[in-house]
Parts: C-alpha cells; structure tokens; sequence
C-alpha cells in the first residue's frame, strides 16, 4: 500500500549561489560522509557535474521527507537520508540512526529516482507500507 508520494525539483543555478556563499560547509549540511566523498571526487574533475551531484542530492532528500510526511523535521535529517546506488546504478535511500530506526518501526520500503539536466534536478519518491 502506497504511505506517500514525494516530488521536488531544485534549480541547480541557487545550488550554485548557496556554494558559492557558504562553500564546502552547504556540502557538508546536506550530504553524509560517503556522500561527500562522492561529491568531492566529481567536484574536482569537472565542478559542474559536482554541482548537478549535489542538486540532485538536495531533491532527493526533499522528495522522501514529503513521501514520509516529515517534512524537514525530526527525525528527518539531512545527514541522515543518504542517497547511494545498486550496481545497476539505481538511486536507493539509505537511511541513519534516528530516521532508520523511526522509518523501520513504521514498517516503511522507499522508491526513488533522481534525473538532472543543465540547470533542473528533479527527484520522484514513493513510500510504500510493506506487508498490507
């Protein structure tokens, strides 16, 4: 059974002017750690695709906070939604602490997909009741 639904699309220019502003500290705030290594990596070999990692990043994390209905509040974190990827390549979130054991408990399974194209990321979630 569907628990929500969850779109967003960020505009990759404002990702920009919040970088440029407060630099590698706005990174910090949304990513986690594995996350940040990831970032930093295409961030030095092309600054663009960096940006796009990040935007895409940032929809995502605002996509399954409105399909868990949380909004950007506790247990809703930043750090603690990680956007990782299967070996196909497949967008997959990941959850920490607070938010895992909260979304576990709740007995919730997560879908997402991420796209990104010159200056628009965009993120669809959907969040759906396991076993009913």
């Amino acid at each position: 059974m569907i628990y929500g639904i969850g779109t967003d699309i960020c505009d990759v220019r404002r990702v920009r002017a919040s970088f440029e502003r407060h630099g590698e500290r706005f990174a910090r705030k949304i990513l986690c750690d594995g996350e940040l290594a990831t970032w930093r990596s295409r961030t030095a070999r092309w600054p663009e695709r960096g940006l796009r990692y990040l935007a895409t990043r940032f929809s995502a994390k605002e996509a399954f906070s409105k399909a868990v209905g949380l909004g950007m509040r506790m247990p809703m974190t930043w750090r603690l939604c990680e956007v990782g990827k299967l070996p196909s390549g497949q967008p997959v979130i990941v959850l920490h602490g607070e938010l895992k054991a909260w979304f576990e408990a709740q007995g919730l399974q997560a879908h997402i997909t991420v796209t990104d194209e010159t200056d628009y990321a965009a993120s669809f979630c959907v969040v759906e009741k396991i076993g009913t």
